[in-house]
This record gives structure tokens, C-alpha cells and sequence, in this order.
């Protein structure tokens, strides 16, 4: 089945497109990137964790629909050849931990990028809104890319760590020839988020923070945070690592790199057999974090880009197979990495028009 990944980060650079072709593997067909205009990422950022009116998001929510159809339909894949697409769509709020709220203990998000819209403008049946149904069964709704990771590192002699630099870090802890029930994963803190605030659009090649001078000071108080040293499962987002985070703590552009470096390792630390550390995710591309990462652990560093995958592709290509599993009527949840009760089958299902839906 040919099945396409549609998805925006939490870094809000644009939106992920990846067609794969599964069957007894997966394969990919294509993947690129679509930036998003700037008015459109600043009025993202604008509804995301803040005070914001119904009718922006409600708004916004039908733009993105059309903007991933649109991604879509210019990836160089023909839409006639795409059984199934899976859409994530963009996060604007993400709180795996429960909090009390009108006399009740409720722990939410939401993704929008309407599906309808998505399917109705590409005919093609449309499967989204994956991390409630986590939620719903006492799950963080994150991470939800252990499932692909486990599949495409799990070693019978290797322990790995599948390492995700987005706005947020997030990692997949794998053994040795490890079991579903043994993958644990969790966010380690912020990725590529406060530094993206503070070096806007992003600190090319991390040159700026090699340049710059760490305050050690406020690096360890900020080391000091709880999160870091809680047992998984745990997940955060924009609600600790927005623009409140960077304006109360006023970090610098060095120190915020290596917040990011060292909150990692700390949660790498917790795994001393790993041997390699597989990245990916925007926070790759930065060389000097890339350095800084090698120096604070003792596994092999290495990216995607090893095993034929491109560090910006690998979440794209896991809501294509996440919607492959709801399409067979397949959980596509690990409850070892979101601390639900159970595995559970994710999304929603928006019909298309195609004449062979799933063929």
C-alpha cells in the first residue's frame, strides 16, 4: 500500500511530506519539506499555548488543511497512485499530564489541519488526530514515534537510542533484541524550541552558540528542574519550553544550546549499555549540538541519514504507517513509551473520493 505522512513540528518550520510504499517493509517513494509562509508560522505561533480567540484557531484549523493537501499534491507523487494518507497536523496544545480543571483531573491536546479538507481536496481517505485516542486510554499522547523506531533499529546484539531533535528532544530507548513491551521512551526536555526563540529563524551550524560564552550559573539552575530527573513516561511541549520559558529565564543563545545537549545526555545517562545514538530531526543539522552531544555521552552519535532515512523525514514516514495500522484495524501505540493501559488502535477517519480507496 502506498500511504503518505503529512506533518508540522513543533518547531513550526513548515510541513514534513513523506509517501512510503509498505508491504513487508517500508520504503520510501519521496519526502520533502514545504516552509510555511512567514504571516502563517507567526499566526501559528500566536494560537499555540496562549491566549488566542475561537475563531483564529477555527480559522487556522481549515488553512493548514489546505496547506497539507496542497504539500501533498506538490511532493512530485502522483495523488492517483496514494491509497491512504496519515495527517498529524500542527500542535498548538499538548498536556500529557493531567491537571485539575473544573473538578476534574484532564489531560489534553490538540492538532489542527483539518482532515476533512485534507481528503476532500486530494479524494484520498485521510486518518488523523492519533494522540486522543492514547490519552483517552491513560496515555501521555507522546511519544507515539517509538512504534517506527522500534522497527527500524531494534538490533539482536546492539542497544540503541533513536534520539528526535525537534522543538522538543524526545528519545527511544531500544535493547538488545528487545520486545515491544521493553521500548521505553520519553521527552528529555527542549530541542530545537528555545533556541529557535532566541537565534530566530534557527542558529545555522549552532555558529552563534560556539561563539558565545555558557552561564554556567543559570545552566545548573535550570539542570535543577524536576522533569529531567522524573521516571518515564513524561512528555512536555511549547506549555514549558515557549516564549514564557525564554523571557523569564532570559537565556542566551549558548547557554539554551547547551540546556539542549546536556538535558539530553542526562536522559541518555539513565541507559549506560547503549552503544549508538541515532538522530534525527532538525536539531542534525546543527553541528556545533551534533559536537557538544558526541563530547557528553559515550554511545557512537550518528543520524538517520546511515539507514537511508533523511533526518527530517522519520515522523513524517511514522503517521503514514500509524495510519497503515488504523486503516488494518492494527494498534499503532507502544502503552511502555506513553504509559497508556493498553495498545490502542489511533486516529480519525476522514472518507476521500477516490474510486479504490486502500487498493
Amino acid at each position: 500500500m502506498r500511504v503518505a505522512g503529512l506533518i508540522s513540528g513543533t518547531s513550526v518550520d513548515g510541513i514534513d511530506v513523506a509517501v512510503v510504499d509498505i508491504d513487508d517493509g517500508i520504503r520510501v517513494v519521496r519526502s520533502t519539506t514545504v516552509p510555511y509562509p512567514p504571516e502563517v508560522r507567526a499566526a501559528i505561533l500566536s494560537v499555540s499555548n496562549a491566549a488566542t480567540h475561537t475563531s483564529t484557531i477555527a480559522r487556522l484549523n481549515f488553512l493548514l488543511g489546505e496547506l497539507f493537501a496542497e504539500a501533498l499534491e506538490n511532493a512530485g507523487v502522483p495523488l492517483e497512485t496514494i491509497d491512504l494518507i496519515g495527517s498529524h497536523g500542527q500542535t498548538i496544545f499538548h498536556e500529557g499530564e493531567a491537571v485539575e480543571f473544573l473538578g476534574r483531573k484532564i489531560a489534553s491536546t490538540l492538532q489542527i489541519g483539518e482532515a476533512a479538507v485534507i481528503a476532500e481536496r486530494t479524494g484520498i481517505e485521510t486518518i488523523a488526530d492519533f494522540r486522543p485516542s492514547d490519552m483517552a486510554a491513560g496515555g501521555k499522547g507522546a511519544p507515539l514515534v517509538p512504534f517506527l523506531d522500534y522497527q527500524l533499529f531494534r538490533h539482536p546484539e546492539l542497544a540503541r537510542i533513536a534520539l528526535n531533535i525537534g522543538g522538543i528532544a524526545n528519545i527511544t530507548v531500544i535493547p538488545v533484541n528487545a520486545k515491544p513491551d521493553e521500548v521505553i521512551a520519553f521527552d528529555t526536555g527542549p530541542g530545537n524550541m528555545v533556541m529557535d526563540a532566541i537565534a530566530p529563524p534557527f542558529d545555522r551550524d549552532g555558529e552563534r552558540a560556539r561563539a558565545g560564552q555558557v552561564n554556567t550559573a543559570l545552566l545548573n539552575r535550570l539542570l535543577a528542574d524536576p522533569y529531567y530527573h522524573r521516571d518515564p513516561p513524561k512528555s512536555c511541549g511549547r506549555e514549558q519550553y515557549g516564549s514564557e520559558f525564554v523571557r523569564e529565564t532570559g537565556l542566551d543563545i549558548a547557554t539554551a544550546t547547551e540546556l539542549t545537549a546536556r538535558t539530553i545526555a542526562l536522559a541518555i545517562e539513565r541507559y549506560p549499555n547503549t552503544r549508538e545514538v541515532v538522530v534525527s530531526g532538525g536539531g542534525a543539522h546543527n553541528r556545533y549540538l551534533m559536537e557538544r552531544l558526541s563530547a557528553l555521552t559515550a554511545a557512537r552519535v550518528t543520524t538517520t541519514a546511515e539507514f537511508g532515512i533523511g533526518v527530517d523525514t522519520k515522523e513524517a514516514i511514522l503517521f503514514a504507517l500509524l495510519a497503515y495500522q488504523t486503516f488494518q484495524g492494527r494498534a499503532g501505540s507502544l502503552p511502555s513509551a506513553t504509559g497508556a493501559r493498553k495498545p490502542v488502535i489511533l486516529g480519525k477517519i476522514s472518507r476521500g473520493t477516490s474510486p479504490n480507496p486502500g487498493a
